[in-house]
């Protein structure tokens, strides 16, 4: 009977830690010893919810990750919105002062505006029409099939002179 005494003694002396008399290391042994008896019976719930902790985590992150990459996008579009308007701006100003220096050049040079060759082709073809009031109607279905068209620099056909009419009025010169 005292072997069964010893062992039942031996048993309870294993499972029960003595505070006093057991040394530091041994209470990190048995605490290991504990966790890992606490993770095999704990260890699937554990892992599962670490990994829901985990997902939840990685979806809060991703969002708020895409979130400043829009935020970060619409900065970028506007400051490139920005940077357009400015360079066109610029360009426009630029441009302003190159037709204004060439217009420049140009007056000093004689050369006659677009507004001026505007005034003369509307006054040639007030002096037409006048013309062609002024000549009978005769005259002037003859001058119409001798006329040929001539374009101007702005694009615009005006109707010439006829050319056997003026030969015609024009005085001859006398040898």
């Amino acid at each position: 009977m005292a072997k069964s005494n010893d062992t039942t003694r031996n048993k309870t002396n294993a499972s029960a830690p003595q505070d006093g008399s057991t040394p530091p290391a041994q209470h990190v042994w048995l605490a290991g010893l504990g966790a890992m008896a606490k993770a095999q019976e704990q260890g699937s719930k554990a892992i599962e919810a670490l990994v829901n902790d985990g997902l939840a985590f990685q979806r809060k992150s991703q969002a708020e990750a895409q979130q400043r990459l829009q935020e970060a996008t619409e900065r970028l579009s506007h400051m490139a919105s920005d940077f357009g308007q400015q360079a066109t701006g610029r360009v426009d100003k630029l441009e302003h002062l190159f037709e204004d220096r060439v217009a420049k050049a140009l007056h000093r040079l004689g050369m006659p505006t677009l507004l001026d060759i505007q005034t003369l082709n509307g006054r040639v073809a007030q002096l037409e029409a006048q013309l062609a009031a002024l000549q009978p109607k005769s005259a002037s279905k003859a001058a119409s099939t001798t006329v040929t068209p001539r374009t101007t620099t702005a694009g615009k056909t005006v109707k010439a002179k006829p050319q056997a009419n003026m030969a015609a009025k024009r005085p001859k010169k006398s040898v």
